[in-house]
């Protein structure tokens, strides 16, 4: 069973920072529960596939982009919070964020993102 913060490292490197269609889906199948509910700024959808399509389509608008770890996954409970940056790879991020997720029984099982601003 993966640790809350392997979890977190899987959600951001492994699905959000995975362009590799095949390695993406295995992860998002290993990463959430079935039924994982996802919330970021644009709504929430369910699901290992629209999780999948999140990821994909957020890649395929960010060609270059990636995402990097920003400091420590923070555990609380089942709770774990891990900030993030994302932007052209070997630059400073254009985007700040973190996710913030309840694990149950060893999944993810609900995600939400917050988008950081000055």
């Amino acid at each position: 069973m993966a640790t809350i913060p392997e979890l977190m490292q899987a959600n951001l490197l492994e699905v959000f920072n995975e362009r590799d269609a095949e390695r993406r889906r295995a992860a998002v199948a290993r990463t959430y529960v079935a039924d994982v509910d996802f919330s970021d700024p644009e709504g929430t959808v369910t699901g290992h596939e629209a999780v999948d399509e999140k990821a994909r389509d957020l890649l395929d608008r960010s060609p270059g982009f990636v995402f990097t770890p920003d400091g420590p996954v923070r555990v609380a409970r089942d709770l774990g919070h891990l900030a993030w940056g994302f932007g052209p790879e070997g630059e400073p991020p254009v985007v700040r964020g973190m996710d913030i997720a309840l694990v149950e029984d060893g999944l993810i099982a609900r995600l939400y993102t917050l988008l950081l601003t000055d």
